[in-house]
């Protein structure tokens, strides 16, 4: 996160108040989601798993998307 200039913040930020854009309820161990938000006008993707028992939640990754990968919503994936 720190060399992709995202920090704690933007991903706490993310989680709460973005979009979740997919999800992913089969992942194991834990179900995750791909969150989307704009902070300060920059998109970010934030991939977070949760576990239930232990009310964690998991964060996976978190990233600026690239429109070589995505549409111009940050949502769509291109197909290459």
């Amino acid at each position: 996160m720190v060399e992709r200039g995202i920090t704690r913040s933007d991903v706490i930020r993310t989680i709460l108040e973005g979009e979740v854009i997919r999800d992913y309820p089969n992942d194991t161990p834990c179900p995750s989601a791909l969150f989307l938000n704009f902070v300060a006008s920059r998109p970010i993707h934030v991939v977070a798993a949760y576990n239930e028992i232990s009310q964690i939640t998991h964060i996976i990754t978190a990233y600026q998307p690239s429109l070589d990968l995505f549409m111009n919503d940050f949502k769509t994936k291109r197909t290459l």
